[in-house]
């Protein structure tokens, strides 16, 4: 997307290649380790608010848990597509305690719906709304609590954090949502964007300290495409739509604005830090690509319209009327539908979106790449081909992972 800051991608390969050792048990990345906000929760907010209400009903999760789990969506999250692809358990959220035999033996998750980048203290002086008090800073404090019952030594918990796959996000989204929702100016979302990759540069750069090796940070969706800000700015004029999408044009471009401005901060860090590897992961231009040809990828001519919703208007969405509540109507077939609930996408959606992440023309090349997998937990039935359970039962080692995200920086 921003040619400016990509090497040629001779050079490039070449980088990437040189970073993965031949294939062993010992370059598999044990854990994932995860921060962000609804797109990556596993059940946090359920959790922390007592399990009431919202995703901690039905139809939330109906699609493949078949009952609630405090996913955002009606199935898995991708998150989810990605410890399968690696051979990995759902990764469990931290408010749940370590339960079971593994406990947080193969990864963890920090992630909280509502969640900001910039913490309370900070949105109150910009004049934002507050978020709900899990920003960024506040999951890195539970992270530094949980840590010692992972390790027992400094060096004990470098080679720990060394061994996992860090996700940073997507992270922020609510900030610019918050402000969107106040009506700030376009100028003034713009001057938001340096605080709050700032916070996510902030983390990294500490994660690194305390060890971690590689880290994916998602950029924002296209948000201009999302059934709720459709609704919000209906009555926006004409020239505001793109004729091609349907799609709010001033959001989306306020989107890629905060992606390059990531993207920049990331170049920075791998500076700074030469041995971590950090990859940016193209949450924008693999979700835009579907409202652009919706049906290449299975999915229906009502592409902007939530599945779960208010029921009115082209989008089905009303911000009084809760997705789980009695007024919802919900779509038959949630595999043709983009948007769940107006704000979060569908798990067919989410897939989508990882297997373009995941797969790809260098996925042939690396799939002889092999990785005894830690826990079996793949969906194969409903993955093919060279999808996420051909990956999984392959077994595809992480530094392929890296290959294969780095693989969208080159479109």
């Amino acid at each position: 997307m921003v040619s400016s800051l990509v090497l040629p991608s001779t050079i490039l390969l070449l980088l990437l290649s040189g970073l993965c050792p031949a294939a062993s048990s010992n370059n598999c990345y044990q854990s994932i380790i995860s921060f962000g906000d609804s797109i990556a929760d596993t059940g946090n907010l359920l959790l922390l608010t007592g399990g009431s209400g919202g995703s901690g009903q039905l139809p939330y999760g109906e699609t493949y848990f078949h009952k609630s789990t405090g996913r955002f969506s009606d199935g898995r999250l991708i998150i989810d597509f990605i410890a399968e692809a690696v051979g990995l358990p759902h990764v469990p959220p931290y408010a749940g305690g370590a339960k079971g035999g593994d406990g947080f033996r193969y990864g963890v998750n920090f992630a909280v719906g509502g969640a900001t980048a910039l913490d309370s203290g900070t949105s109150s002086k910009m004049g934002l709304l507050v978020g709900n008090g899990y920003s960024l800073d506040v999951q890195m404090g539970w992270f530094k609590k949980l840590l010692p019952s992972l390790c027992a030594s400094d060096s004990e918990c470098k080679d720990t954090l060394g061994k996992s796959l860090f996700l940073v996000g997507e992270i922020g989204g609510n900030d610019y949502n918050n402000a969107i929702l106040q009506r700030e100016t376009t100028d003034e979302l713009h001057d938001l964007v340096p605080s709050v990759v700032s916070a996510i540069g902030s983390t990294i750069t500490e994660l690194i300290g305390m060890g971690a090796k590689t880290l994916v940070v998602p950029g924002n969706f296209p948000i201009g495409c999302i059934s709720g800000l459709l609704a919000t700015f209906r009555n926006s004029p004409g020239s505001d739509y793109d004729n091609s999408t349907g799609c709010i044009k001033w959001l989306n471009e306020f989107a890629e604005y905060q992606n390059v401005k990531l993207q920049e901060e990331l170049g920075s860090l791998r500076q700074q830090h030469p041995s971590a590897t950090i990859i940016y992961a193209d949450y924008y231009n693999a979700t835009l690509n579907i409202f652009r040809s919706p049906g290449s990828f299975g999915f229906g001519d009502e592409v902007l319209k939530a599945c779960c919703g208010g029921g009115g208007g082209p989008y089905n969405f009303d911000p009084s009327v809760q997705c789980s509540g009695s007024r919802a109507k919900v779509c038959d077939d949630p595999s043709r539908y983009v948007c769940w609930d107006g704000v979060h996408l569908t798990e067919a959606a989410y897939k989508t979106i990882a297997n373009h992440l995941l797969t790809g023309p260098l996925a042939v090349s690396i799939v002889n790449r092999t990785c005894p997998r830690v826990a079996p937990n793949v969906d194969d039935q409903q993955n093919s081909g060279l999808g996420l359970g051909f990956l999984a039962r392959t077994g595809v080692t992480m530094c392929s992972l890296y290959l294969l995200f780095s693989f969208v920086l080159l479109l």
